[in-house]
Formats: structure tokens, C-alpha cells, sequence
């Protein structure tokens, strides 16, 4: 066992990692995206940013990179297919709907927790199913986006690995591995690198560059605090119209 494992290891046995701490009292003092993954040195930074990831949720992540600056960070079309909320850092790769076999070797190019984003160039075929998920939950990546079709519904549907997707069919292609791997891929107008940060759940998939990172996610907090005294407002007997300062916008007749 390295050194590097055994300090990691010691770490993880002198803190808790599963600390829990109210939103209200969350510091991201110093917060880098590099903070996804405990370290020797950075357990305070750490356990208060996944606190905060762990509460929030993506309409919450595109808010903030919205109000900074005005783009939602939404990769339109891609839907979970598992109902799962996932985060971290991403590796990247691109193909063809008739080959199947890139997928498989981006798995080996993920470290453990990154969400491999795989973008297609067509629905044509699946290039993602149920082999290819045991495949990744195995080697610890810690979920996968296809911007394109995977099938085996069956089977994910109801396992509990998320993945993302923007359709599924029946037919797929061959291994052949032929695509790139950690490489600028661009949807729309969005240029998605290796190692951004992304932020999926049940309403849709987010993806923030890993420069912007440490602006947005201290906005996330904001929102997320913002939000909570809205609802303590409407508990107290205010109406939503009141708090957001609608009351005058409209006569009613």
C-alpha cells in the first residue's frame, strides 16, 4: 500500500465523513473544485462543500451560474434515467452511435467519482446499456451521461447507478473504439472539458467550467439560503406574491 493511500486512509479514520452540518452554518472559506476529493489538508473544505452539494439541487446550481453569469448550464435533453443525483468531476469522450467499445475505454480513463460524459453523434444506435454500467459502478465512476441513445431499460431502470441519457433504443453498434477520450466536446453552444464540474438529479443535468467553479458554488449557497427564508416567510403567513415583491405588479380587477 503507497503512502499516499495509507495517509488518505488515516484521514478518513480520524474525521467523520459523513459530518452533517445545516445549511445556515456552511463555510466555503477557500472552496476549490479540487475539494470534491478529500485530501490530507482539506477536510474543513470538504465537508462543507458536500453538505451543500448533498442539500441542493440542480434548478439551485443553474440559478447561481444564471444570476453570474446569465447561462443556465443546462445541457438540454439529457434526463435521468435512474432518478439519481450525482456530481463530480468530468472525463470526457466522443464517438459514434455504431461504436460502443470508446465508452468502455473512457471507464479506464475515469479516476474514482467522476461522471464520464460520453456525447454521440446520432440516436442512430446505443452505445451505453447494462454491461457497460456494472462495467463502470465497478471501477468507481461515479456515473455516466450519454448524450446520445443507451438501452437495456429493463435493467437500469431500476438499478441504483445514475445515468443520463437523451433516448434509448433497442440496437447497438460494435466495439470498436474509435472515438476520443478526455478531449473538448461541444453541444450547442456549450464547450464541456475535462474536468468540469457536473451536477445532475431527476430535473436535468448542469455543467459548470472548472474556472467558474468557486464563484458558483459560493452563489449555490446564497440561493440555497435565499430560498430557505423564502419558505420561512411563507410559513409565517406571507404569500409567495408578498416575498418576491410582486404585490403591486398586477391590479386585480
Amino acid at each position: 500500500m503507497s503512502n499516499d493511500i495509507l495517509s488518505k486512509s488515516k484521514l478518513k479514520n480520524k474525521y467523520d465523513i459523513n459530518k452533517k452540518i445545516n445549511v445556515e452554518d456552511i463555510i466555503l472559506n477557500d472552496v476549490s473544485i479540487d475539494d470534491l476529493e478529500l485530501g490530507d489538508n482539506n477536510y474543513n473544505q470538504f465537508i462543507n462543500l458536500k453538505n451543500l452539494l448533498n442539500s441542493v439541487s440542480s434548478c439551485q446550481i443553474s440559478d447561481a451560474f444564471n444570476n453570474l453569469f446569465r447561462k443556465s448550464g443546462v445541457v438540454e435533453g439529457l434526463k435521468s434515467i435512474t432518478n439519481l443525483k450525482v456530481y463530480g468531476r468530468i472525463t470526457t469522450a466522443s464517438t459514434n452511435s455504431d461504436d460502443w467499445g470508446t465508452g468502455i475505454i473512457a471507464i479506464n480513463a475515469c479516476n474514482k467519482g467522476d461522471i464520464l460524459f460520453i456525447k454521440v453523434n446520432n440516436e442512430d444506435a446505443a452505445i451505453w446499456g447494462d454491461l457497460a454500467s456494472t462495467d463502470a459502478k465497478l471501477h468507481g465512476v461515479g456515473g455516466v451521461a450519454v448524450y446520445g441513445c443507451v438501452r437495456d431499460m429493463e435493467d437500469i431502470l431500476h438499478s441504483d447507478y445514475p445515468i443520463f441519457a437523451c433516448n434509448f433504443t433497442s440496437n447497438a453498434g460494435k466495439p470498436l473504439g474509435v472515438g476520443n477520450i478526455n478531449e473538448d466536446i461541444s453541444i450547442d453552444e456549450n464547450i464541456i472539458r475535462p474536468g468540469d464540474f457536473f451536477f445532475g438529479d431527476e430535473t436535468g443535468v448542469v455543467i459548470v467550467p472548472a474556472t467558474l467553479f468557486t464563484q458558483v458554488i459560493n452563489e449555490v449557497l446564497s440561493v440555497k439560503l435565499f430560498e430557505l427564508n423564502v419558505i420561512k416567510q411563507l410559513k409565517n403567513g406571507r404569500s409567495l406574491m408578498e416575498v418576491v415583491g410582486l404585490n403591486n405588479a398586477i391590479k386585480f380587477k
